[in-house]
């Protein structure tokens, strides 16, 4: 990997206190707006470009909190909803949670059996399961989230998934997904990281589970209805299920990220499990054209390169289109030299072979 130059993303006090400049997992530019997620909050940051032709500092920072614009289902609101993926389309910016486990850690101060019943702890968090659709509308040149726009005469709110459209209920029945829901993210479970959304496909990357070294994909089309504007619904595929799977040969790897680049996509790879790389960029041809492939061989995707990471730090967690040939790459857990005295936090942008 070679660096082509770096960006400084600048946070609010009230981000670098809630740790979300050092937990970033998601990220997707938009014109000269970046929108960030961390995995610890259940909020969507919005940074601001300093030059909209090559930025050297993302800042300005905005909050926006998730449960100002739709119902969470955590008891809650301001509980982790652990935003994995961002998405930015049309009239609207997507967010996915996780909807995964999760084990207690063993710490330094853990010993004997008290190490072993946290080690034996699996537990969720109800905001974790989430898909919300926030409009946009540009307010003072700069895109911004609301409740509601409408559009050539057609109004849109914000909306999500429901209780009974959840994507965990939804697969309880699957024969490749339904017995890794018990199991958390990091032990293979369910895990999802990654979305990227063309015209009503939505596409989901699991991190894991990863099953005999192929990744998957899931394909949504959501939808809503004029008297219930605020609900997602899902179109059922010919084959009677709400969701398609797409299965990839990432060389054994999950799915980090996922980002458009015209009619394929990107694919952001790396370990299920609770390990630091290897990490890599692929590229998913025509993933985003009418007829997809189930099985997604070597044929149809094909390593872009391979990232760089730390022992312990910088994971790649999200990726995002600038131009027609850079990636900005952002990192979760970044290394001491990424972190600016004023708490910014630095990200690369990459050339694209």
């Amino acid at each position: 990997m070679t660096v082509d130059y770096t960006v400084r993303l600048r946070f609010s006090d009230e981000s670098q206190a809630a740790a979300t400049h050092t937990n970033l997992s998601a990220v997707r530019l938009d014109g000269r707006a970046l929108w960030i997620a961390g995995d610890e909050t259940a909020t969507i940051e919005r940074l601001l470009a300093d030059d909209a032709e090559r930025p050297a500092e993302f800042g300005q920072e905005t909050r926006f909190r998730l449960a100002d614009f739709v119902d969470l289902p955590g008891a809650d609101a301001d509980e982790e909803a652990d935003v994995e993926g961002l998405a930015r389309t049309g009239h609207f910016l997507w967010a996915i949670g996780s909807h995964s486990l999760r084990r207690k850690q063993i710490k330094d101060r853990h010993d004997g059996p008290k190490a072993l019943r946290r080690l034996a702890r699996v537990e969720g968090q109800d905001n974790r399961q989430i898909l919300v659709r926030l409009p946009v509308t540009d307010v003072d040149g700069v895109p911004t989230p609301v409740r509601e726009i409408t559009v050539d005469g057609v109004r849109h709110r914000a909306a999500a998934l429901s209780a009974r459209d959840d994507l965990r209920r939804l697969l309880r029945y699957d024969e490749h997904l339904a017995p890794f829901l018990p199991i958390p993210g990091k032990d293979n479970g369910l895990d999802i990281e990654g979305i990227a959304v063309r015209e009503d496909r939505v596409f989901l990357g699991l991190r894991g589970p990863v099953l005999r070294g192929w990744a998957f994909v899931l394909e949504l089309r959501p939808y809503v209805l004029a008297d219930e504007p605020g609900r997602l619904r899902l179109h059922r595929f010919e084959d009677g299920l709400p969701y398609r799977k797409h299965v990839l040969d990432l060389d054994g790897l999950g799915v980090r990220d996922l980002c458009p680049a015209g009619n394929d996509l990107l694919v952001l790879a790396g370990p299920t499990m609770d390990l630091d790389g290897p990490v890599r960029i692929y590229r998913w041809q025509d993933a985003c054209v009418a007829e997809v492939p189930t099985i997604v061989r070597h044929n149809l995707i094909s390593r872009v390169m391979e990232l760089t990471y730390g022992e312990g730090d910088d994971h790649a967690e999200g990726l995002s289109l600038m131009g027609t040939d850079r990636v900005l790459v952002v990192y979760d857990s970044p290394a001491a030299v990424r972190l600016e005295p004023d708490g910014a936090v630095i990200a690369d942008v990459l050339k694209l072979p």
